[in-house]
């Protein structure tokens, strides 16, 4: 079980930390081009979903560095539970509407993504280390 868990952490390591630089990557283009971002499943639009985005996507880069090296894991859970949370909403409860089954698929595939990204990035609590005694003479 300790493997499985091990890979389902790296993975959650590299889908957080990709898409976070992709967020961080479509906002600077958006901010240095002046135009404003259209993507209609997340729940902010024109200039405040560039000005959200990348603050973001800077944190979500961070937390993911810094539970890369133990360092608030859950917090960086919490971070995993809220891109679910926000692709979930975006795609399947809102009025966004999919142009047939082609875009459908890459839709429900980055979220099921997002949710074995965030089963990894569950806190599991660690096994307690050995106890050493100090050794009587």
């Amino acid at each position: 079980m300790g493997i499985v868990k091990a890979l389902l952490r790296v993975y959650s390591y590299i889908f957080e930390g990709l898409l976070a630089l992709l967020a961080a990557g479509i906002s600077c283009v958006a901010l240095a081009s002046h135009s404003p971002l259209n993507l209609t499943f997340l729940p902010w639009t024109g200039e405040k979903l560039t000005h959200v985005l990348l603050p973001s996507a800077l944190a979500g880069l961070l937390l993911v560095l810094l539970a890369m090296g133990g360092r608030l894991r859950a917090l960086y859970f919490l971070w995993s539970v809220a891109v679910f949370a926000v692709l979930f909403r975006g795609f399947f409860l809102t009025g966004y509407k999919f142009s047939g089954p082609v875009p459908f698929k890459p839709a429900v595939y980055l979220t099921l993504a997002a949710f074995v990204a965030m089963i990894g990035a569950f806190p599991w609590p660690r096994k307690p280390g050995p106890l050493r005694r100090p050794e009587k003479w």
